[in-house]
C-alpha cells in the first residue's frame, strides 16, 4: 500500500519540496538551493539526492513511497518533457525519465503554473471545483487551466499561458517572450509599474506616488487611499485583466478563476478591477464564474506536484 508522496517545485534560486500522505496531509516542507550553472545538470541529481536522504530521516521505505511529482518552471508536455527552462539553464529533457532513474521510482513533471493550479484545485481555494483557471499575477502574469479535474498542457506543454495573450497593438516596448502588446506587460507587478510611470510621465496633475520607488504595493496602497492617477491606471490594468479572462471564459468556461501571486496580496480592490471588467465582455453562459483568491500561497506548487504524482497512479 503506497502512503506517500513527494512535491517538488523547482524555481529559479530554490527548489521548494514536501513529504506527503497520499491523502494530501503535508509531513514536512523544506527547501535546496537550485544550482543552475553549467546548464542546470546538478539540478535533479541534487532533488533526488535530497528525496533519498529524507527518506533515510523518516525511515520510509521507497516501497511505501507513490512517487514524486515535479513542477518545471518551462513548457512540459504530457509525457514530462520540458520544452526548454530558460530560467533553469535546460534545452529539451525527459524529467520523468531523468529524474525517475535518478530516484527508481515514478515521476511525473508538469509546468509549475498549470501545477499550482492543480494544487488550487485539490487543497485549495477552488476545492469542489473540476473546471477551473488559475491566473498568477507576480513578476509575469502565469496561469494554469484544468478542465475537468484535468490539466490543458497543449500539443508542446504551453498551454495556460494566460500571461502572452496579446492585448494591446501600439506597445514599442518588448515582453520578455520578445512579442508586443501582452498581457503579462500590464497586468503583472512590473507591468502596473510600467503603466503608472507612463501615467505620471503624462500628466502634471498631483499624485502621491511622485517622487517615490514604485512597486506594486506602493500603487495598490495609493488607489485604496484615493489617489486619482492610481485609480486611473488600476482601471487599465483591470481592463486588460478582464478582457483577457473573458476571453478564456468563452474557450474553457470555467467554474471559477483563482487569483494567486504577489499582486494579489490587494485581495479586494484587485477583484473588484478585474470583475467589473470581466462581467461586460465575457459571452452569457460564462458569466456565473465565481473570483476567489488562491489560499495555499507558496506551497500550491508542491501540493499540486504531488497530485500530478498521485492522478497517473
Amino acid at each position: 500500500m503506497k502512503k506517500y508522496v513527494f512535491g517538488v517545485d523547482i524555481g529559479g534560486t530554490t527548489v521548494k519540496m514536501g513529504l506527503f500522505e497520499v491523502d494530501g496531509t503535508l509531513l514536512e516542507k523544506w527547501e535546496i538551493k537550485t544550482r543552475t550553472e553549467d546548464h542546470g545538470i546538478n539540478i535533479l541529481p541534487d532533488i533526488a539526492g535530497s528525496i533519498q536522504k529524507k527518506l533515510q530521516e523518516k525511515k520510509i521505505a521507497k516501497e511505501e513511497v507513490a512517487g514524486a511529482g515535479v513542477g518545471v518552471p518551462g513548457p512540459v508536455d504530457v509525457s514530462g518533457t520540458v520544452h526548454k527552462a530558460v530560467n533553469l539553464g535546460w534545452d529539451i529533457m525527459n524529467i520523468n525519465e531523468e529524474l525517475g532513474r535518478l530516484l527508481g521510482m515514478k515521476v511525473a513533471a508538469g509546468n509549475d503554473a498549470n501545477v499550482a493550479a492543480l494544487g488550487e484545485m485539490w487543497k485549495g481555494g477552488a476545492q469542489g471545483h473540476k473546471d477551473v483557471v488559475m491566473v498568477t499575477l507576480g513578476t509575469g502574469v502565469g496561469g494554469g487551466i484544468i478542465v475537468d479535474g484535468k490539466i490543458v498542457c497543449g500539443a508542446t506543454g504551453a498551454g495556460g499561458e494566460i500571461g502572452h495573450i496579446h492585448v494591446r497593438d501600439d506597445e514599442v516596448e518588448a515582453c520578455g517572450c520578445g512579442n508586443h502588446g501582452c498581457l503579462e506587460q500590464y497586468a503583472s507587478a512590473t507591468g502596473i509599474v510600467r503603466l503608472m510611470t507612463r501615467k505620471l510621465e503624462s500628466t502634471d496633475a498631483p499624485s502621491c506616488l511622485r517622487g517615490k520607488e514604485l512597486n506594486g504595493k506602493v500603487f495598490w496602497d495609493a488607489v485604496e487611499a484615493g489617489d486619482e492617477l492610481a485609480k486611473e491606471v488600476s482601471e487599465e490594468f483591470g481592463a486588460y485583466l478582464g478582457k483577457g479572462l473573458a476571453v478564456i471564459a468563452s474557450i474553457v468556461n470555467p467554474e471559477i478563476f483563482i487569483i494567486g501571486g504577489g499582486v494579489s496580496k490587494s485581495g479586494p480592490v484587485v477583484m473588484e478591477n478585474v470583475r467589473k471588467n470581466y462581467l461586460p465582455n465575457v459571452f452569457h453562459g460564462c458569466r456565473d464564474a465565481e473570483f476567489a483568491l488562491a489560499s495555499l500561497g507558496n506551497d500550491g506548487g508542491i501540493y499540486g506536484a504531488a497530485k500530478l504524482l498521485i492522478d497517473q497512479n
